[in-house]
């Protein structure tokens, strides 16, 4: 059955929409090219989308023919204002973008507080919530339309809210609905960091040609994310990825359902890592991921500079844990690609990832590619703004009345 009128026009102004969004401003003429669609339709769907505010002339082509130059139409960016938060155990950052995904502001801070509600809880998301409106007023924006949140811990499929989890800082729970109340006319929506980082690593990054892949997130704690078939997979629980409870050979326990530290999470986890270090005669600072992160790049550097007498050793041994954990997912999910995120992934660089690379082809007969993050630290801000930008974009783009 043929499109009635209305949907056909829909559909055509979706299709313009997105080629704007995706080549930047075009002409009529380049829009009737690239759409196939007749000049009149073209020339009613111009109309169209002008009087509704979506798009506008933003200059003339540079063409070299008789006659004035054609009018180059492009998106309204300040047509919407979005926010990205990457909400980290001790730290938040944020930026704010226009509807192109223009960075208007960036800004982070330091927080406190525990994993109990309390006055140090509320003081904490009193400071995340303000980061907000400092990022935003110097953006210039007047409101935000979508904020989207990376964090840490299980997201509920059926509420979209982050779970109670044993370990994280209480104010995370209660970032959400603090800034939904602060920008009553925003859609905030919360999704699992390490999630966001593999859709920005798809999108713009080390995983820009897989449509299957694995980004194994080594921070804090240990997790990973999964895209098959160029879809992000969550499970039936949200659970998928939690790979810190993997058991594996080296560990004195086995995990519980309310304690990782017997799993996968005691061989890679930030403590793990530095005091792995520290047997290796490198400095550890600590057990925190900072620390970690410190040593791995100090050893990856050290190799590139020196050779494998000076550090490999150390990286050698990091890996052989990390491939433990890499190997499970190989021989269940065959990805044929695994990308290495988070603060030590990102530390290791290539020098860490050809060697958890050498031990899966020992292990596993799939082969298997095992890259380094492309965004490094700006993943999940990227994969948060990413999703913003879909989220707002579809409500946007939508016909009217729908």
């Amino acid at each position: 059955m043929p499109a009635s009128p209305s949907t056909a026009r829909a559909i055509n102004d979706r299709l313009a929409l997105r080629l704007l969004q995706q080549e930047g401003p075009l002409t009529a003429g380049q829009l009737k090219q690239l759409t196939g669609l007749s000049r009149p339709t073209v020339a009613d769907l111009v109309e169209r989308l002008t009087a509704s505010g979506l798009i506008t002339v933003v200059g003339e082509s540079g063409e070299q023919r008789r006659g004035p130059n054609a009018r180059l139409y492009g998106i309204v960016a300040d047509r919407a204002h979005l926010a990205a938060l990457d909400v980290r155990t001790e730290s938040v950052s944020v930026l704010v973008s226009d509807l192109l995904g223009r960075v208007l502001a960036e800004a982070s801070v330091p927080i406190g507080g525990d994993a109990q509600a309390g006055p140090a809880d509320e003081q904490a998301v009193e400071q995340a919530v303000g980061l907000v409106e400092r990022a935003v007023k110097e953006a210039g924006a007047d409101r935000l339309h979508t904020v989207g949140i990376g964090a840490p811990g299980l997201i509920d499929p059926g509420t979209g809210e982050l779970r109670d989890s044993a370990g994280l800082p209480g104010w995370h729970r209660s970032l959400v609905a603090a800034l939904q109340e602060r920008f009553p006319d925003a859609r905030v929506s919360v999704e699992n960091e390490t999630n966001l980082a593999a859709l920005a690593e798809q999108r713009e990054g080390a995983a820009r040609d897989r449509d299957t892949f694995v980004l194994l997130w080594l921070g804090h704690s240990p997790g990973a994310a999964v895209v098959l078939d160029g879809t992000l997979r969550r499970g039936a629980s949200g659970g998928t990825g939690e790979i810190g409870f993997l058991p594996v050979p080296g560990t004195a326990v086995l995990p519980s359902a309310t304690d990782c530290s017997g799993g996968f999470h005691s061989l890679v986890g930030a403590a793990a890592v530095a005091e792995l270090a520290g047997e290796h005669g490198l400095p550890g600072a600590g057990k925190e991921v900072a620390g970690a992160a410190l040593a791995v790049r100090e050893a990856a550097e050290a190799v590139g500079r020196d050779g494998p007498s000076a550090a490999g050793p150390f990286l050698d041994a990091l890996a052989g844990r990390i491939a433990l954990g890499v190997a499970s997912v190989v021989a269940v999910l065959d990805p044929g690609c695994v990308v290495l995120g988070g603060e030590v992934g990102q530390a290791g660089g290539e020098a860490l990832a050809a060697r958890v690379a050498e031990h899966i082809g020992r292990m596993s007969p799939m082969p298997t590619e095992v890259r380094a993050s492309g965004l490094g630290g700006t993943a999940v801000l990227r994969g948060a703004l990413l999703t913003a930008r879909e989220r707002a974009q579809d409500e946007l783009f939508a016909p009217p009345g729908r």
